[in-house]
């Protein structure tokens, strides 16, 4: 079964609002967001999540991206090989400063600010993105659909 989530990008002073997480490996960053459950609008699903992961509503704005994630072909293969996932992201500005997370994500030990010029420097899922956001940040035009990346 294809799985549908939403995401968004929170931009402010060439810095972008990320989930820090951690895992065996060390410390991950993914934007906020997650999986669209029934009977919910990505808006619906992308407020909830919003909520849930940093503890903030957002007004959403355009959809900026759309990535798929296909299990099988990457390097998480092991444990990831039945997953298929389309991602979509969107432009978000925060409507209030964040409080704490209701329901954060198993991973998930809070939020920070990254700069848009040390994204290189994190692990970022997924790390293809960081080019589009750089891209996005400076006005320069943007690839909509990202195909299956990582």
């Amino acid at each position: 079964m294809i799985r549908n989530s939403v995401k968004a990008v929170i931009l402010i002073d060439g810095k972008i609002l990320l989930t820090k997480n951690k895992d065996s490996e060390g410390y991950f960053y993914l934007c906020p967001g997650g999986g669209q459950e029934h009977g919910e609008t990505f808006h619906t699903t992308l407020q909830r999540e919003c909520l849930e992961e940093i503890g903030a509503s957002v007004h959403i704005g355009e959809l900026l991206f759309i990535r798929e994630y296909i299990g099988k072909n990457h390097e998480h293969a092991a444990f990831d090989a039945d997953v298929h996932q389309v991602e979509y992201y969107f432009h978000c500005q925060l409507n209030e400063q964040g409080t704490q997370p209701t329901n954060p994500d198993s991973h998930q030990i809070g939020t920070e600010w990254v700069s848009l010029e040390k994204l290189h420097d994190f692990r970022l899922y997924p790390k293809a993105l960081i080019r589009q956001l750089q891209r996005y940040e400076q006005g320069q035009q943007t690839t909509i659909y990202l195909g299956d990346i990582n």
